[in-house]
């Protein structure tokens, strides 16, 4: 958006001007069931290096109502433009009033304002990250530019009020049915990670106790109260305290806040956000209904994601957000150790999970034209929001898992907590941790950075194996590639150092395949010759990375390829399975595999693999690879093919375990026969049934989205549904299945909704999206092709960050997998001299439609 941005050279002049001292901040939200604009006022007391110089002030506010600088009044129409309120002649020590007019949001940025249609009650939290908390307070919105804040919020009596620190006992507020909450000051922080989560919402509380001091730490879980039946604390309260014991120890540091809560919010754009104390994190991970034990999973790698956060991001902060990876990626690779390593964790396999879904995110965006080295290049606000990919968060834990076994895991969190003692409350660069790091294990990291987190794209990695006559191996050797980078990606391939493990595997004599030999070693260059005790026979899989210590695409050889294929299910353990997955997958997305051929071997493993995240992960590709990887000739006898083994393999599972809720998921999904859909309106009506089977509220709207995408399910179906889920998931379920009909008249109300309008949530606009883009749809929705062409520019100027990028992601027509499709793109990237972040949208989704091409191409010349 034109008006809120700021450059890195911006933020680094005024870094070196201003020390800030203080903020406080006074917030009146007692008319927030009204909606509209609040009143906020920003006292802020800093100094300036340069007495004389001027700088400027961030806010985004409908209104300004007075603006005083060292008690001289400046006039707002004179001082505010452009969301920054210019400050002139500063004296050595400063301090600055700011009351302004600002607004309520339904985008879930800023201050995010949410009805319940269960009780009728209005609930707000904030969401700052990343240059947010201008929309609330007038604020310096730079991380490297800490301060103490001071919060006091009026607010309608009854309600929570919660914030970074412990909330206070209200006062009487200065009218009627109105309470004031004065927050006690909080540390040194960054703006972004301030929080305040207001309204009637439930809680529900313990304490952690740290055994090394017997400390105790407020522990508060919160949601709506229309959730707080499904809300199962004692599970989220057990995973929290592993987290806490597990990095105090890792990082040698105390937990640097006073309490700690968790705060499950509506209407949440991502997972959840490090709020220092004060952590929010998306309510759909609040089950209302069954979820498979991946949901779990999952949702606890978020929630230790962001106790990780409190040390390494909040604590210690990034100076500027190009080391935003650092900040992401250290949360996202001590959290899956914690899960893999914890006493007591319920995840021994998370690694295998990380393996088979975020690593497969991470290969997927750095091969994109807009692939960037890990330590990407961040000019702007505009360079960062665009930046929460693949790569900032899935690729640079890989590499730092790859970054612990190069040096070794003790002295790797050795040097974190040098690193964390040494920088607390302060900013840092990469090369404060590199130098951490270096001293603790005496290894020189500056090439080892240069090659991993200074250039963009992947290796290849593959065997080289001879044999004699009688099978024993007379050279194994590790044949590194580096291909070309994208078209339009920025530097050059290179060739990296690899810490990686090399397994060898034979199946046993109960069929069985056994990991028989671990070799660890360094694969530097273009061929690395592997050290074998003399006489080893040829194993029947030679799997490379095994462990998956180091990030780099992985291909068998001839042999261990069709081992795998025919015993994929018979390997022990669940890591060489999902990397043995990977790699099918990746050769499937590289047209080295056919669809067919994928597919066939998904179906030949899936049904023996006990690990549900990993066939959830495999149904979701599989699908993936049918709707655009299949030759379009082909496609329908696969899609017929994937419902009929997956309505066989949800009969054959356990009743009421989680696979055969996600095999039930999948078929309703692929549904397309008379016979499927019959089955599915049965399952819907209860006429029909599956032995174990609960059709819960969850699984009814996925039951019903089917049958209103295939013209079976009117308007009084959908009404019907509501009523008896009147909520807000609710809604949002509805919404996707008015926008999934197949009719020219649904599309084009879903599509003036989204598009035209400016009327719909954030997550009301998500499902209505959801529903319209139908991969069985493809006639009906090649219109709007042209239609999304003439409208995206207009909104990534006109909508927020993120209601903007939500439009131009997922309506891009990636399902039109044509060449017109690419001509039509690049007719308009050629005329529209679209923003960069913009182009950047746009280029990826493109390249999306480019690989498909190659991949039905590859399946085309299969059949």
């Amino acid at each position: 958006m034109p008006g809120t941005n700021l450059t890195r050279e911006e933020a680094r002049t005024r870094a070196n001007l201003l020390t800030v001292d203080a903020y406080d901040i006074e917030l009146d939200l007692s008319s927030a069931a009204e909606g509209g604009t609040f009143r906020s006022t920003t006292v802020v007391r800093f100094t300036a290096s340069s007495p004389g110089a001027s700088t400027f002030i961030d806010l985004v506010a409908p209104a300004v109502r007075e603006v005083e600088l060292n008690g001289t009044a400046l006039d707002p129409a004179e001082v505010f433009a452009d969301s920054r309120i210019a400050l002139p002649s500063l004296a050595e020590l400063n301090e600055l009033r700011v009351v302004a007019d600002c607004a309520y949001s339904n985008s879930g940025e800023g201050l995010h304002r949410f009805v319940d249609p269960v009780d009728g009650e209005t609930y707000l939290y904030t969401q700052f990250e990343v240059p947010d908390a201008r929309r609330v307070f007038a604020s310096f919105e730079q991380p490297d530019l800490k301060a103490a804040f001071t919060f006091t919020v009026t607010a309608p009596t009854g309600w929570k009020v919660i914030g970074n620190e412990v909330s206070p006992t209200p006062v009487a507020g200065p009218v009627a049915g109105t309470e004031v909450h004065r927050f006690p000051v909080t540390p040194r922080i960054s703006t972004y990670i301030t929080a305040l989560i207001a309204g009637p919402y439930a809680g529900v509380f313990d304490e952690y106790t740290d055994p090394a001091d017997g400390r105790k730490v407020p522990l508060g879980i919160y949601c709506r109260p229309s959730l707080a039946e499904h809300l199962d604390a004692d599970a989220l309260f057990e995973v929290t305290k592993q987290g806490f014991d597990y990095f105090q120890e890792k990082f040698d540091t105390p937990y640097p806040f006073s309490k700690y809560d968790q705060l499950f919010v509506p209407e949440f754009n991502a997972g959840a956000m490090e709020n220092a104390g004060a952590v929010t994190i998306r309510d759909q991970y609040v089950f209302r209904s069954k979820v498979t034990d991946a949901a779990y999973e999952g949702r606890a790698e978020t929630v230790l994601h962001e106790l990780a956060h409190m040390w390494f991001g909040d604590l210690v902060t990034m100076e500027w957000w190009n080391d935003l990876w650092l900040n992401e990626s250290f949360a996202t690779f001590t959290s899956i150790l914690c899960q893999a390593d914890a006493p007591g964790s319920r995840w021994p396999h998370a690694w295998s999970s990380f393996a088979d879904s975020m690593k497969t995110w991470a290969y997927r965006q750095d091969q994109l034209p807009s692939t960037h080295p890990i330590m990407a290049e961040i000019n702007d606000l505009e360079d960062v929001q665009v930046n929460f990919d693949g790569i900032t968060y899935a690729k640079g834990a890989s590499v730092l898992k790859q970054l612990a076994a190069y040096v070794g895991q003790d002295a790797f969190f050795a040097g974190v907590q040098k690193y964390m003692k040494r920088h607390a409350w302060g900013n840092t660069r990469l090369t404060d941790l590199l130098g951490a790091l270096e001293e603790t294990s005496g290894r020189d990291l500056k090439a080892w950075s240069t090659a991993w987190l200074e250039t963009a794209g992947i290796n290849v990695l593959r065997p080289e194996i001879e044999v004699d006559a009688d099978g024993v191996i007379t050279s194994l050797a590790v044949r590194q590639e580096a291909p070309a980078l994208p078209a339009g990606a920025k530097g050059e391939a290179v060739l990296r150092p690899h810490r990686i493990a090399i397994g060898l595997y034979d199946l046993d004599a109960d069929g069985a395949l056994v990991r028989t030999e671990r070799i660890e070693l360094d694969a530097e260059g273009e061929l690395t010759v592997v050290p074998l005790e003399p006489g080893r026979k040829r194993p029947a899989v030679v799997l490379l990375n095994d462990d998956d210590l180091s990030y780099a695409k992985v291909r068998l050889d001839a042999e261990s390829l069709a081992n795998v294929v025919e015993h994929i299910a018979d390997f022990t353990d669940s890591l060489p399975r999902a990397l043995c997955w990977a790699s099918a997958w990746d050769m499937t997305r590289d047209g080295e595999m056919a669809t067919r051929d994928y597919l066939s071997l998904v179906f030949s493993g899936i049904g023996r693999e006990s690990d549900i995240g990993v066939v959830q992960s495999l149904q979701r590709q599989a699908r993936l690879a049918l709707d655009l990887y299949a030759d379009p000739a082909w496609r329908a006898e696969g899609r017929t093919r994937f419902a009929d083994s997956s309505l066989e393999l949800l009969h054959s599972a356990a009743g009421g375990s989680d696979h055969q809720l996600t095999w039930a998921r999948a078929f309703a999904a692929a549904a397309t026969s008379e016979e499927h859909l019959a089955l599915v309106a049965g399952l819907l009506d209860g006429s029909r049934s599956v032995d174990g089977l609960v059709i819960d509220t969850e699984l009814r709207w996925t039951l019903l989205e089917r049958l209103s995408a295939t013209g079976l399910a009117d308007e009084a179906a959908v009404v019907a549904e509501l009523e008896r889920d009147n909520t807000a998931a609710g809604q949002q379920y509805a919404a996707t299945c008015r926008a999934a009909r197949p009719t020219v008249e649904a599309k084009a109300a879903a599509w003036a909704a989204v598009v035209e309008a400016e009327t719909l949530t954030n997550t009301v606009q998500e499902a209505v999206i959801a529903g319209f883009v139908q991969t069985d749809q493809r006639e009906l929705l090649a219109p709007w092709t042209a239609k999304y062409f003439a409208a995206i520019k207009g909104i990534f100027e006109e909508r927020s960050h993120e209601m903007g990028q939500q439009i131009i992601v997922r309506l891009y027509p990636v399902i039109q997998v044509s060449q017109e499709t690419l001509d039509t793109t690049d007719a308009w990237l050629a005329s529209a001299d679209p923003a960069p972040a913009l182009r950047r949208m746009v280029v990826e989704a493109r390249a999306g439609v480019e690989r498909a091409l190659r991949a039905q191409a590859a399946d085309r010349a299969r059949g």
